[in-house]
């Protein structure tokens, strides 16, 4: 039998923090961002998240990674780059860009990009409003990760000016991601949900409908895929 996972508030949401099956919702759980790039629900207790919690030990998939990312017009989803494992992206609302290999190509609510072991990618908020992407990638082989020189991604602020295999050295001119919940939900497929008065974290409360129902269609989908992603 699999107990259930022990879910432990902090300022950015609820985290794991042990093994075990458990239910958050998207308004409660574990937010990070970044003044530059996105702000993204992991849905799990990295080093990162309990940055401000050295009492508590998080809990990580071993095998899954998942993120939901909200970008901004013009703000990218972080730096172009490949890595050793599959990544898949799903885009539940709004719009953004996909640079892939070099190539640019506009993206719209329910269009899924797969990028197999190798891909060169970034994504780039676009239209009118945020555009929320939900993330998947592999952890099953050692990470391997390249930052490559690409014109494309540096027109739009999301390339490195030379080539790295170092996380840190090409997001060193950058700021670095925090334990941050968004201050409000506006124009999130979200924002207009009854408030719940019992499940809130912080300043910002509700539930979700169809983005939950979403979600549960792609996590099942991506565990069966074996795949994850992170903020790199």
């Amino acid at each position: 039998m699999v107990e259930e996972a022990r879910l432990e508030p902090t300022e950015s949401g609820r985290a794991p923090v042990s093994e075990g099956w458990f239910v958050v919702n998207v308004r409660d759980t574990v937010w990070l961002s970044n003044d530059v790039f996105r702000s993204c629900c992991i849905f799990e207790g990295d080093t990162l998240a309990l940055r401000e919690h050295p009492e508590l030990e998080g809990y990580t998939f071993p095998d899954v990674g998942f993120t939901l990312g909200v970008l901004e017009p013009g703000r990218p989803s972080g730096l172009y780059h490949r890595e050793s494992n599959q990544e898949d992206f799903l885009v539940l609302a709004g719009e953004c860009l996909a640079i892939i290999e070099g190539e640019e190509r506009h993206l719209k609510a329910w269009d899924f990009v797969h990028c197999p072991p190798g891909t060169e990618h970034i994504f780039v908020g676009a239209g009118d409003g945020p555009c929320v992407i939900f993330m998947t990638g592999g952890r099953t082989r050692e990470k391997q990760i390249v930052y490559p020189r690409n014109e494309a991604a540096l027109r739009h602020g999301a390339g490195v000016e030379t080539e790295t295999t170092s996380p840190k050295e090409a997001y060193a001119p950058f700021p670095h991601w925090k334990p941050k919940r968004p201050e409000s939900w506006d124009g999130l497929p979200w924002d207009s949900d009854k408030a719940r008065s019992d499940a809130s974290v912080g300043p910002i409360s509700g539930t979700t409908s169809n983005l939950t129902r979403s979600l549960h269609c792609a996590i099942h989908a991506s565990s069966r895929l074996g795949s994850s992603v992170s903020i790199s």
